[in-house]
């Protein structure tokens, strides 16, 4: 991880080289900005090139998903166009933003890793205040319109996911603790919340549910990564799990947030508020998680079986959240328990009143 959108997630939701690539360049534009480097290439295609290497569009894909779904469920079908429209243009600005603001605060280490050395500031091809003005550019573009044409509550859920990934995973715990994608991982798990305020202007008991399941979803997703790029983190002196606590208690670790998440996962069915189509999806889902971390444990190698789960955990927080939405197609029109609501936006308080 080198660096959970709304907001945030780890470099973990990228898609590194396979192990035993030549290459560790992930995207086409860091392949491209590798051309640029050997050819001393510039111009205007270079650089929108570089503003969207910036905003990571391989990891915000997830994090949309993420944000989508709640949003179907939340509407029982699909949701208002317009906002699906700005909830969504929001999201992709807050979440670059932060990704660029990351990318600004971890400028000295991408500089040593084989994967982040091409990128933008460590090539050489934009200033550290250009990157750093850039993102916080992006996140005050997605505030603006997630309060001025969704709603507050949404607008400040995506600033807290900014902030969070910002300053408690990027600034502290990331080159502190092996709690880092734990604790600072929480930061991805935001774009649940943001995607039932927007649809509701609301946060529920199913609205938290999904948080949790994003937040349980992300340590074994990452540490899989983890065990597979940890020399590359040893090598910069960040402090991920299988470099401080060893391999096997990493992959112990996996398993007990595994075994958390796949009943977690089934939570909102018990009082109504996913249906029967979501609880077989995501039983059967669960079970396919579980099989491959145990695979990683059982193996005398376990670089391929984890590199098979990292993969295939960014299918299984897909085809979950997809779930969930056909869930709610399936279930239109149909009463739903949202569960206990915590948090109500102030203007759908007033608008409530006002009737």
């Amino acid at each position: 991880m080198s660096d959970v959108s709304v907001t945030f997630v780890p470099d973990g939701f990228a898609a590194p080289a396979r192990p035993d690539a030549d290459s560790d360049m992930t995207t086409a534009t860091q392949r491209a900005g590798m051309a640029a480097a050997r050819s001393r290439a510039g111009g205007v295609r270079q650089l929108l090139r570089d503003y969207v290497t910036l905003t990571k569009p391989r990891i915000i894909s997830l994090l949309l998903v993420t944000t989508w779904a709640p949003m179907v469920i939340a509407s029982r079908g699909w949701p208002d166009g317009w906002t699906l429209l700005w909830t969504m243009l929001g999201g992709y600005l807050m979440a670059g933003g932060a990704n660029a603001i990351n990318m600004y605060i971890d400028r000295d280490i991408d500089a040593h890793m084989p994967r982040t050395k091409l990128r933008p500031i460590p090539s050489g091809r934009m200033s550290p205040g250009h990157v750093l003005a850039f993102g916080i550019t992006l996140g005050a573009a997605s505030f603006a319109v997630y309060a001025l044409l969704v709603n507050v509550l949404s607008a400040v859920l995506a600033m807290a996911g900014l902030l969070y990934y910002v300053f408690i995973y990027t600034r502290w715990l990331k080159r502190t603790s092996p709690q880092n994608i734990v604790i600072g991982g929480a930061a991805g798990a935001f774009p649940p919340l943001v995607g039932w305020a927007a649809a509701t202007g609301e946060i529920s008991l199913t609205a938290v549910y999904l948080f949790l399941i994003v937040f349980f979803w992300t340590p074994p997703h990452f540490w899989a990564l983890a065990l597979v790029k940890q020399k590359d983190y040893g090598r910069v002196g960040v402090p991920m799990a299988p470099n401080v606590w060893g391999e096997r208690e990493t992959m112990r670790q996996m398993l007990l947030y595994t075994l958390i998440l796949v009943p977690l996962s089934l939570g909102p069915v018990t009082y109504g508020g996913l249906g029967a189509t979501y609880a077989v999806i995501a039983t059967l889902l669960g079970a396919w998680f579980l099989r491959d971390v145990m695979r990683v444990m059982r193996a005398a190698d376990y670089v391929r079986p984890a590199w098979a789960l990292y993969r295939n955990s960014l299918l299984y927080l897909a085809l979950l959240f997809a779930a969930m939405a056909v869930d709610g197609v399936v279930a239109r029109g149909a009463e739903v328990s949202p569960g206990v609501v915590f948090v109500k936006d102030p203007g759908h308080v007033v608008s409530a009143l006002s009737r």
